[in-house]
């Protein structure tokens, strides 16, 4: 019975810490809700900001037609290509640039340029180079996101202990096993880092480059409806984004966090 005690004892802070966050979150979006209601009521006409109800109503026909699924799964597609080849494009650059100054010099400058730059730039050129498709978002999602994943990586790799890599050298083992054994157990953190900022910049600029030139996705949808000047039916795209943005952020990556790095509570947070 002692024991059951202490352990209730030790998860109450915890499920108190929950509750406490759980409630300002419900607070946030209450508050937000009610100012929005309050805005379309009494200080601007309800065909520029609609109500609440009108975006649901809006949303309920959206998900009843096959419009949800069919431009969900085409920008969705986008980022899974684009991502997929600038994760790995980013992880090798990274892992280049750790190991070696020189080519850190030779494409430092480059990397840190294409991060600052503004996505826009690069989705207006997409645009102008390939025109009307799917190519343009996808080449912009990987000029766009590589950098962050190369320079979390060449971070990472600089935070490897020297000592481990000496003791690994000592041992003869090949580059495999030094790559395999050392590094990556090393740069799994980096690696989660930029895995979630860099799918979130990828999520973006697909977004943005269909609104320029995409002819079937999320933000195609967001064009449609910006042409017809439907305020109601672009907000519900845009919080159908927003939602599922959302829930990719807390319900996947995170509790994916949360699982892989349970021994280390700094990182999976």
């Amino acid at each position: 019975m002692s024991a059951q005690v202490a352990l209730r004892k030790e998860r109450s802070p915890a499920a108190r810490e929950r509750a406490r966050k759980w409630f300002w979150r419900i607070a946030g979006y209450v508050t937000f809700l009610t100012v929005w209601q309050l805005t379309s009521t009494f200080l601007v006409a309800d065909f520029i900001v609609p109500p609440p109800a009108a975006i649901v109503t809006e949303i309920g026909e959206i998900a009843a037609s096959n419009l949800l699924v069919k431009h969900f799964v085409a920008t969705l597609s986008t980022i899974a290509i684009g991502f997929g080849i600038s994760f790995f494009l980013g992880t090798a650059i990274g892992l280049t640039m750790g190991r070696s100054r020189w080519w850190d010099g030779f494409l430092g400058d480059w990397v840190v340029s294409t991060m600052t730059t503004p996505g826009l730039v690069f989705a207006l050129v997409s645009a102008m180079v390939f025109g009307l498709g799917r190519e343009g978002p996808i080449v912009a999602v990987v000029i766009t996101s590589f950098s962050y994943v190369a320079v979390n990586v060449t971070e990472g790799v600089r935070a490897v202990p020297k000592d481990l890599v000496d003791m690994a050298n000592a041992f003869d083992r090949s580059r495999w096993q030094l790559l395999r054994h050392v590094y990556i157990p090393a740069l799994a953190p980096y690696l989660v880092t930029a895995l979630r900022y860099g799918f979130s910049i990828a999520w973006k600029i697909a977004t943005l480059t269909e609104i320029i030139v995409g002819t079937a996705g999320i933000g195609f949808m967001m064009r449609s409806e910006f042409q017809q000047f439907s305020m109601a039916g672009f907000l519900a795209w845009v919080l159908l984004f927003f939602a599922f943005a959302l829930f990719l952020e807390r319900v996947v990556l995170q509790r994916q966090m949360r699982h892989m790095f349970r021994w280390r509570p700094e990182v999976a947070r």
